[in-house]
């Protein structure tokens, strides 16, 4: 999923999700270089992520 879907589906803005997602264990795929470059996400560490994330 690109960074736009990531942003979506997390209920955050884009850029939240450029400055945040990698602090918080987020890891992206940057396909290109440059300013143009694409930061992609698997679904499935997304999910992982997101299920390590739940309170207890």
């Amino acid at each position: 999923m690109d960074t736009a879907e990531l942003a979506i589906m997390l209920n955050m803005s884009v850029s939240w999700v450029y400055r945040e997602a990698a602090k918080l264990g987020l890891k992206g795929y940057k396909l290109g270089r440059g300013r143009n470059a694409k930061v992609l996400y698997k679904r499935t560490e997304v999910l992982k992520w997101l299920e390590q994330q739940k309170i207890h």
